[in-house]
Parts: C-alpha cells; structure tokens; sequence
C-alpha cells in the first residue's frame, strides 16, 4: 500500500507543473495566427534555406561590392558620398535644399485628437527653419552620430498624421542616424538644439545634442578605418562603464561600422576592465564645447558582431533578415525599429551594400538588376515572372518592399516590415487586421484595399548580385 502511495505522490508531482497556471508546456497554447497559409515552420530562416543548396555561394565579393556601390552613387541623384559633399553651399542653394525637405505637405495633417492642422500650426514650424539665419555663403562642417537619432523633416518633436489616423506613423519623421556615421551638417535652428544634415543618402533635421563636430578628414578617416567591426545583430550594446556614461551600455544598430583598436595600443585595463573577452572599438563623443572626440569602448563577444563585413550570401542574407522578425513596425525608424526599406538598408549595410532609403527610389531606382514591368501587366504574367525570381530578390509595390524567401506549398513568400493586414477570407468576407510588424508571409492572397491586392500593384524584381 505505501508502495502505491509512494508511486501516486511520484506521478502527481511529476505533473504539478503541467497543471499550474503558467508554468509548463501543458499551459502553453499552440501557435496561431490570422496570417493566411503561413505554417511556423515558415519562422525560421532553416526551413528556407534548406531549399537552397547553393545558399553559402558568395554573389559579390568584396572589390564586386565596391564596384557595386560606386555604380549605385552614380545612378542614384539622392545618394551622394560624404567626401563629395560641397565644402560650402550659397544662400540659394541652402534654401532650395531646406524647401524641399521642410516643405508643408500638399495633403491635410492631422494632431492625434483629430484635429486638422491650420495655416496657423505651421507657422512655428516655418519659423523655426531659421531662414534669416542663412548667409550668403555657408560653409559645410561635419559631424559623427553619437546616439541613434531620428531625422526629421522639420526641427520638431511634433507628431503629426494624415487622414488615415494611423498613430503609430508620424509623418514628420523621415528616418534615422547611427552611431559612427558621418554627417554633413548644413544649417541649424536659431537656438542651435537641431541640425540639417546630410548623410550619404538623405537630408533631414536632426537634435545637435546626438553630433560631435569635427574637422572634414578626421570624420572621414574614421569612416574609413580599418580594420573595423560590424554590428550583425538587430542592435548590439556597448559594456557597462561606470566612468564614461555617453558610451555605456550604447546601443548599436545593425550595420553599424566601428574602428577596431588593439590592447597593445590601449592597455590591458579598459575602464576598469580587462578587455580579453571584449571588442575594443573607438566611439564617437560630444565633449562640452560640442566637439568630437574619440574614445576606447569595449563590446563584449558575446554580442552579435562580426569583425569586416559578413560574406555576401543568399545564406547571410536571410539570417539577417530574420533577425528583425517579430520586431514592431518602426516608420522611419521609429519606435527604435524599422520599416520596411530600413529593413534592408540594415541587413545590406552588414554586407557593405549601400542603397536609397526611400522605397520609391530603390524601386524606381536604375541600381541593382531590375526586371520591371506596368503595374497592369496581368497577374497571370507578374506570377510566371516571380518564377523566376531568385530567394533574397527584392519585390516593390508603391511604398513598400518586400524580400522574396522563396515557395511554400506553390505560394511565394515573403519577408517585410509592414503596418496593415487584409485578405479575402475562405467565406469571400474581406478582413483586415494588423501586422505592425516584422512579419513573413504569403504573397498572393495580401490586398491593399478591397480592389487592389500586392500582386495587382507589384512593378519590380530586384536582384543585387
């Protein structure tokens, strides 16, 4: 009888786990989603890449990627590198540079209670420009990131949105800056808090108080340094440094490129710390006078970094991509995430490959192979054409992109960054839901509104091989 006894406490403590709220596999429910045909399997980069037996081939080594780069710069009239920025530009060029980027929008916008914004609401925004503030001649000077940053069309923290209300896209804000990146600095406001910048694809305001300012070949030559580390993961964070706040516990985005300096140069106690186990890079900081200055910095090894650039692979490509799934959806990098051309600028950046921000100008853009066709062209076609597009092919819609991950099942996949979810149910009762999100999914059944779907829309294959 004890024997019995003794069994039945066994097996009953064996399965208390399973049996309390919130512990155990029992309490876990299965996955689900409202996402059309998408499996979990589809999840993960493996289940893609298994199709691929030539996924660890290198499509462009690193003189191709150079080459590459140097034709993109040429044929993009947006993208422009940091050293062939005018030393100085004239009042009319300055103003015609500041019109365009902080022009008032032709469509109404909207406070988030509703609100229209008036002749009235923009008038400080206009003023804050600091037009009076332009010279005749203004000379350019440049800058490093020292925090990631938003870039902004106007010298604001407003939000502001457009008559779809959607709150989480604020449409003064334009993207993002990194830490280590050169800048341009233009202008700035009256009370010098915000700086018009350029970087090597965009212009946009962004706080003062994230640049140090420095002369034009220190900033370059940093830019330049070698040998150099890259962040490969979605973000990485620098070690905790109880004598420098600026650089502790620095976040890091993806594509990010540091200098690399040695323990023979810097010692073997780096802020307390021996730096064995650790990267030690060189960061940018602001000093008091809001210069640059450069400083030691250690990243721990067991971040998500890779020391050069990561081979440019089909392989590479997706496990990069899928870093940022189930991220949230980050207009112009909001939300300290992506959208869905911030998406690619980050994982290209890990490989080398720089691009256009906006997506009308990838998609539209003459770099990269493109296999672009009318938007009327017949779904019938636009789906023999996907045939043959390759895994890691970039697909553009108006205002959004998407990477290709290949068939599942006959249906094309994808991998993107995107706000909205709509279909046609099995029932023909059409339903919109959300994604907001980094998401995989099924290409074909996705609609923009109820008459439109991604395929109807869809105008390039992209390949940058």
């Amino acid at each position: 009888m004890n024997r019995i006894l003794a069994v039945s406490t066994c097996f009953w403590l064996m399965m208390l786990p399973l049996l309390l709220p919130g512990s155990g596999r029992a309490q876990t429910p299965d996955w689900q989603s409202d996402i059309p045909l998408l499996q979990r399997q589809h999840l993960s980069a493996d289940y893609w890449l298994t199709k691929l037996p030539e996924a660890q081939q290198l499509l462009l080594d690193a003189q191709q990627i150079q080459a590459f780069n140097q034709r993109t710069f040429a044929v993009q009239p947006e993208m422009q590198p940091i050293a062939e920025i005018p030393l100085s530009h004239s009042r009319k060029q300055l103003l015609q540079r500041l019109n365009k980027v902080s022009s008032i929008p032709g469509s109404a916008r909207f406070f988030a209670d509703g609100r229209a914004l008036v002749e009235a609401d923009w008038l400080p925004l206009q003023a804050a420009l600091n037009r009076d503030g332009i010279a005749e001649i203004n000379p350019t000077r440049f800058a490093l990131v020292t925090r990631r940053s938003l870039l902004l069309a106007f010298p604001t923290k407003l939000r502001i949105f457009n008559d779809a209300m959607a709150l989480d896209l604020n449409r003064l804000q334009e993207t993002a800056v990194f830490v280590g990146e050169p800048l341009a600095v233009l202008h700035q406001t009256a009370d010098q808090q915000w700086s018009l910048v350029q970087n090597y694809h965009y212009t946009g305001w962004v706080e003062t108080s994230a640049l140090a300012i420095g002369e034009r070949q220190q900033v370059l030559a940093y830019a330049a340094a070698e040998p150099f580390l890259v962040i490969t993961g979605a973000r990485a964070h620098t070690n905790f440094n109880p004598e420098l706040a600026a650089i502790s516990e620095l976040q890091l985005d993806m594509g990010v490129r540091l200098p690399l300096l040695t323990a023979a140069s810097q010692g073997h106690s780096i802020y307390g710390q021996n730096p064995h186990a650790s990267y030690i890079v060189q960061l940018p900081i602001r000093g008091a006078d809001g210069n640059l200055e450069l400083v030691p910095a250690l990243i721990a090894r067991n971040q998500d970094v890779s020391v050069g650039y990561l081979p440019y692979t089909t392989e590479q490509l997706l496990r990069q991509a899928f870093k940022y799934l189930g991220q949230r959806y980050g207009w112009g990098y909001d939300y300290n995430s992506v959208d869905c051309t911030g998406l690619l600028v980050d994982v290209f950046r890990t490989f080398g490959l720089l691009m256009p921000r906006n997506s009308g100008e990838q998609g539209y853009g003459d770099f990269g192979q493109n296999r672009r066709f009318a938007e009327d062209l017949p779904v019938a076609d636009k789906l023999a054409l996907l045939k043959s597009a390759q895994v890691g092919d970039l697909l553009y819609r108006p205002g959004h992109v998407m990477i290709y991950l290949g068939e599942s099942g006959g249906e094309p996949f994808v991998l993107h960054s995107v706000f909205d979810l709509a279909y046609y149910q099995q029932d023909g009762r059409f339903y919109r839901g959300t994604l907001n999100g980094v998401a995989v999914t099924p290409l074909t059944p996705l609609y923009l509104t109820a008459e439109q779907s991604y395929l109807h829309r869809l105008y390039n294959i992209k390949s940058l091989r």
